[in-house]
C-alpha cells in the first residue's frame, strides 16, 4: 500500500497504479484519503474558497445522453436571465463578500457574446470579484473576448478523456474538439477548469485511469469531480447514480497528482452523499459552489434532480456553508481565491 501511495506521489506511476488505487477497499483507502488530505494542508492551506454559482439560462443546443436541460427534452421550461438582473445579482454577491461570480448556462447562442463582453466590463468595474465563466464550447475568437473583457475563469469539463466514452455520452459532440477548446482556453491565459462525472453509463475503471493521466498532463487550474446523477428525461434513465466512495477516491487521487489545483466538493457529491461537503473537503477539496439562481430559474436548471440546497434561502446557506467549513477545521477564504499558480507568479 505504502509503496502504491509513494509511486502515485512522487509521479512515477502507471495506469495500472492508478486503477489499483481506485479499486482500493474501505479499510485500504483510508492511507490514500489521509495522504491526500496531509498534501492539501502542506499545498494548499486551510482556506475553503466559496464561489457564487448563477445559472444564467437553461437553454441548450446540444443532447448530452445524461443531461436534464438537453435539447430534445421537451419538458424543460426554457428561461434566459436578462443581462441586467445578473449584474443586480452580481452587485449583491459582492457585498455578501463572496469573492467569485461563476456565470453557467446551457451551450447555445441565447446570449450575444457582445453582451456578455459588456456585462464582463461592468462587473469587473463595480465589484471586487473575480468572473468565472462555464458556458460550454465557443470559437478561440469569443473566449478572447471574453478574456480581454476582464473574464478570470473558464470551466469546461472534459467529461471523459476516452473518446469511445466521449461519443456515448455526447452523441452529437466530439472529444478532439473539447480538448482544442481547453487548449485554446489555455493560450488565451485563462485559469482553466476540467472535470468528469464518476460512474457515468458505460464508464470502466481504466476510463478513470485515463481521465487522471489527461488532468496529470493538461495541468488544469481546477478540477471539478462529482457523482454521475441520473435524470429520468434522459436516454440514460434507469441507469444507477455513481458510487460517492469511487468518486472520494478519484478526488484523492486528483489532489495528490496535481498538488495545488482547486477542488470544489461539488453539489452532485453532496446531493446523494451523506455528508458529501465534509467528505469531500476531507479528501483534498478546497472549494464550495453556492447557488445564488433566483428560485423561479434554479427549479428549471434541472441537469439532474433533487438537487442539495434548491429551496433554501440562500443567505441561510450562505452561513450553513460558513459553519460547516468552520466545523471541519478549516477557514473561510475572504480572497478572490485565484489559481496557486497564478498567485505564485505574480509574486
Amino acid at each position: 500500500m505504502n509503496n502504491l501511495l509513494n509511486k502515485i506521489k512522487s509521479n512515477n506511476y502507471t495506469k495500472n497504479d492508478l486503477i489499483e488505487a481506485l479499486s482500493l477497499n474501505s479499510d485500504e483507502a483510508v492511507s490514500l484519503f489521509s495522504l491526500s488530505d496531509k498534501i492539501r494542508k502542506d499545498y494548499c492551506g486551510e482556506k475553503v474558497q466559496i464561489r457564487g454559482l448563477l445559472e444564467i439560462s437553461n437553454i441548450c443546443a446540444r443532447n448530452c445522453n445524461y443531461c436534464g436541460v438537453r435539447a430534445n427534452n421537451d419538458l424543460v421550461q426554457r428561461y434566459k436571465m436578462p443581462i441586467e438582473e445578473i449584474y443586480s445579482i452580481a452587485l449583491d454577491m459582492d457585498k455578501k463578500g463572496v469573492k467569485t461570480l461563476v456565470m453557467q448556462g446551457g451551450e447555445s447562442k441565447t446570449y450575444n457574446p457582445f453582451d456578455l463582453a459588456d456585462l464582463i466590463r461592468e462587473i469587473k468595474s463595480n465589484t471586487d470579484m473575480a468572473v468565472t465563466l462555464s458556458l460550454g464550447e465557443h470559437s478561440f475568437e469569443t473566449y478572447k473576448l471574453w478574456k480581454e473583457a476582464g473574464a478570470n475563469r473558464y470551466l469546461l469539463r472534459h467529461e471523459t478523456a476516452n473518446k469511445e466514452h466521449y461519443k456515448y455520452l455526447h452523441p452529437d459532440g466530439v472529444l478532439d474538439t473539447r480538448l482544442e477548446c481547453l487548449r485554446n482556453l489555455k493560450k488565451l491565459g485563462y485559469q482553466t477548469g476540467v472535470g468528469c462525472m464518476v460512474g457515468s453509463p458505460g464508464q470502466k475503471t481504466e476510463y478513470l485511469a485515463e481521465d487522471l493521466e489527461f488532468i496529470r498532463d493538461f495541468k488544469p487550474e481546477m478540477v471539478g469531480i462529482g457523482p454521475y446523477v441520473m435524470h429520468e428525461h434522459t436516454p440514460f434513465k434507469g441507469e444507477p447514480n455513481g458510487d460517492v466512495f469511487l468518486t472520494l477516491k478519484m478526488l484523492a487521487l486528483v489532489r495528490i497528482i496535481t498538488k495545488t489545483a482547486l477542488m470544489p466538493a461539488t453539489t452532485a457529491l453532496a446531493t446523494i452523499g451523506n455528508e458529501g461537503y465534509k467528505k469531500g473537503l476531507s479528501v483534498g477539496c478546497d472549494v464550495i459552489m453556492i447557488n445564488f439562481t433566483p428560485q423561479k430559474y434554479k427549479i428549471l436548471y434541472e441537469i439532474y434532480p433533487g438537487k442539495k440546497c434548491i429551496s433554501e434561502n440562500t443567505d441561510t446557506i450562505l452561513s450553513t456553508i460558513k459553519d460547516l467549513i468552520i466545523s471541519c477545521n478549516r477557514q473561510v477564504s475572504i480572497d478572490q481565491g485565484h489559481a496557486r499558480n497564478i498567485i505564485k507568479n505574480q509574486k
